[in-house]
């Protein structure tokens, strides 16, 4: 059991109090890291900076935690995330020739074209009152009571006809790769 002066006395760098709380603490704390991270090493180091990072704000704030097992689990959220947003920054270096940046712009441009021409050809394939649906709903983002209206059919005739000019469309492309 941890007391009030076992962390006092810790704050003041008294190895026994020290001790102490690690033998107590070390375990579910290390549990609870291990838990997030699912690596063993990175598990222990974090757990050792908790511990650090705790003494240390108690010694400069001469203060007690009231719970200190719940301020040490955040500590060690704290230093977690901390830890991702870091490798989420560091990104992967690469050299630009490496990356090939006029070649990869060309294949992509390519390959937009191609999807484009499949597309259209695939559209040509429709019904007229199919083209007519996708056009008005999709291209130029009328409503579904809007494109009925301009048509003279029913809402429901419209979207009936959307579906199947898309499932059209999709069994077109399909077919295609």
């Amino acid at each position: 059991m941890i007391t009030a002066e076992h962390l006092r006395k810790a704050a003041q760098g008294e190895s026994r109090s020290i001790e102490h709380i690690c033998l107590e603490l070390w375990e579910p704390l290390y549990g609870f890291i291990y838990y997030r991270v699912q690596n063993r090493e990175e598990a222990e180091d974090i757990t050792q900076d908790t511990f650090v990072r705790t003494l240390t704000y108690c010694q400069r704030h001469n203060t007690q935690p009231d719970n200190i097992q719940a301020f040490m689990k955040m500590v060690a959220l704290n230093i977690i995330r901390d830890g991702w947003r870091q490798k989420q920054r560091q990104g992967k270096l690469i050299s630009f020739e490496e990356a090939k940046p006029l070649e990869t712009v060309a294949a992509d441009e390519q390959k937009a074209i191609a999807e484009r021409m499949q597309i259209e050809n695939a559209l040509t394939q429709l019904k007229p009152d199919q083209k007519a649906v996708l056009d008005l709903r999709i291209l130029k983002g009328y409503s579904v009571a809007e494109t009925a209206k301009m048509l003279g059919k029913s809402a429901a005739a419209v979207r009936v006809t959307q579906y199947r000019a898309l499932q059209a469309l999709a069994q077109m492309l399909d077919e295609h790769d």
